[in-house]
């Protein structure tokens, strides 16, 4: 599954995939739901999670600069903060979506 178009629609990125299907994600979702070790934290190999203290996030978290293709699995957003860790692969992106209600056939 990968898109086959990409839109900054408002707060929200829209994406066409595929199979015809498209899917909205809030920027707010998308920020908060970054799967980079420095928000979401790592596992070790015995299953312990280690995570930094919660940050909060200003305003400029949240609004997107750029948005770039990593290989032919994932987008890595560029946030106005600076932060630009997260590599979001199209499977988690449609996961996602899925999960917060992003999702329209």
């Amino acid at each position: 599954m990968r898109p086959v178009d990409i839109q900054l629609i408002g707060e929200e990125l829209a994406l066409k995939w595929d199979d015809g299907s498209e899917t909205y994600l809030r920027l707010e979702t998308l920020r908060r739901h970054c799967p980079c070790a420095g928000c979401k934290g790592e596992v070790d190999i015995m299953g312990h999670l280690y995570k930094g203290p919660e940050t909060t996030l200003s305003a400029k978290a949240f609004h997107l600069v750029r948005i770039a293709n990593v290989g032919g699995y994932a987008l890595q957003p560029v946030w106005a903060d600076g932060h630009d860790t997260g590599l979001y692969s199209f499977d988690y992106l449609r996961r996602l979506a899925e999960a917060t209600g992003g999702s329209r056939e």
